[in-house]
This record gives structure tokens, C-alpha cells and sequence, in this order.
């Protein structure tokens, strides 16, 4: 049985990255949405799981980004059915929002590059999370912060200076503040048009590509297990046959 992945993609410069590869390669097809297309974000998944990314919008700017209300209703909908869920940078912030928690403009500002995020206690017997090593390095780039996680959300992960990194939410969703999906490639693609903020914020943006473009190995052997993590949790989970369902339309 081939397992469905609905993925919703809200810009073309932060697509799913090497999520694509490793999810293709552990059994599972991807289906991707792109809202700022004109595609339709459905109002229910049909697929065995949900991946919602990052982008550059925040998470409450539903006149900039009017499929904002729709991708929140479907992540709070998934949340409520226990479908499998992992929600990326904004993704989590969008969750976040969906579930009753709060997200920020983040007082400490632009965090980008290379950065340690550190596995918390409940962590280590987590279904995503549980292989990390002890001092794990991911791709960051997001302004927006997870300040208040909602009620119930069991955290995993934590950092400096954004210590909402990573977080459990009812049987099978998950929230990551960090980048996993991320490949030097689409880091680059992110820097490249952004010199001036960065350097606003203290970067060097050549520096920033060239940690990223050599922990290129360190990455992929890094976050390719939460990538098969999430596909087990997909295929293991019980499954209703997939139906078509309505639209929810911005």
C-alpha cells in the first residue's frame, strides 16, 4: 500500500527539500498544495498524513496570505482526528495559533544558520524525535516565535534564544520551530535575495551558506530519521479509506 502525504507549500522558495526524497524513499507519496497558485486548501485530509512547511509570511497575516485561515482550520481539524501532522517553521507557528497557543514577532529577532537545538527529557522515548543525537544542528531562518505553545503540548526540543524548538500535540502531531527539511540549496535560496536584513541582524550571509553548504552530510544523516520516523507513524497509523471531501475556500 502506497501512503499519501498531503503537503501544503506556501511559497516555491521553501518547498519540501529533502522531506521529498526521504519521505518517496520510506514508502510514502507526497501531494503537494500550493496555495499562493490558487490551489484549494481542503477543509479535511484525505491523504494518511499532513505536512504543513515554512515560508516567509507570519503566522496571523491572513490578508497578506488568505489561505492562512484555511491552512489553520485543516491543521486544527487533523490535530482533533489524530492524523499524523508535523508542521515546519511557520508550519508550527500555524499550529500553534490553530490549537489555542500564541505566536509572536520574536523580541530577540532574525534566527538563521546553523544553530544546536537541544532534545528535552521527553524527547528521547518520542516517536519523531527519539533518535536525535545530543547536541543536534538545524537549519534556522524565522523571525515569528512560538511563545505560548497550547494547552496539553508536550515540548521536545529547546534553544537559544527561542526556547519553544520543538513540541508533541495530542497522539500524532508535531511542531518543529527549525528547518529538518531544509538543504543547503534552499538556504541559499533564502539568503541570497535577503543580504541587507541579515547583515541589519549581525550576519554574514556568504558565512551563513558556507556552514550550512558543509554540514551537508551532518543534515541529512541528522533529520532523515524524523523524516522516517513521521512515514512510520503514517503507515502504522490506523486508516480510514480516503475520501474526497470539500474545499475550505480563503
Amino acid at each position: 500500500m502506497t501512503y499519501r502525504v498531503l503537503i501544503i507549500e506556501h511559497e516555491a522558495e521553501a518547498g519540501p527539500g529533502f522531506f521529498g526524497e526521504w519521505l518517496a524513499a520510506a514508502g510514502t507519496r507526497p501531494e503537494v498544495v500550493r496555495p499562493y497558485l490558487g490551489e484549494k486548501v481542503p477543509a479535511e485530509v484525505s491523504a494518511h498524513g499532513l505536512m504543513v512547511l515554512g515560508g516567509a509570511a507570519s503566522a496571523w497575516d491572513d490578508d497578506g496570505h488568505p489561505w492562512l485561515p484555511a491552512t489553520r482550520a485543516l491543521i486544527r481539524h487533523a490535530v482533533a482526528s489524530s492524523l499524523p501532522t508535523l508542521g515546519i517553521c511557520l508550519g508550527a507557528q500555524l499550529m500553534t495559533l490553530a490549537c489555542g497557543g500564541r505566536v509572536e514577532r520574536g523580541a530577540a529577532g532574525l534566527e538563521a544558520g546553523l544553530r544546536p537545538v537541544t532534545p528535552l527529557p521527553a524527547a528521547a522515548d518520542d516517536p519523531l524525535l527519539a533518535g536525535l543525537p545530543t547536541a543536534p544542528r538545524a537549519v534556522q531562518y524565522h523571525q515569528d516565535a512560538m511563545t505560548v505553545l497550547p494547552a496539553g503540548a508536550v515540548p521536545l526540543a529547546t534553544g537559544d534564544p527561542y526556547p519553544n524548538q520543538a513540541y508533541r500535540l495530542g497522539e500524532r502531531a508535531w511542531a518543529v520551530q527549525f528547518h529538518p527539511e531544509a538543504s543547503p540549496a534552499i538556504f541559499h535560496s533564502w539568503t541570497a535575495p535577503n543580504v541587507a536584513e541579515l547583515a541589519g541582524a549581525g550576519y554574514d550571509r556568504a558565512r551563513l551558506d558556507a556552514e550550512v553548504a558543509a554540514a551537508d552530510a551532518e543534515l541529512r544523516a541528522t533529520w532523515r530519521p524524523l523524516a522516517e520516523a513521521f512515514a512510520a507513524v503514517v503507515a502504522r497509523t490506523p486508516q480510514s479509506p480516503p475520501r474526497h471531501t470539500p474545499v475550505f475556500s480563503p
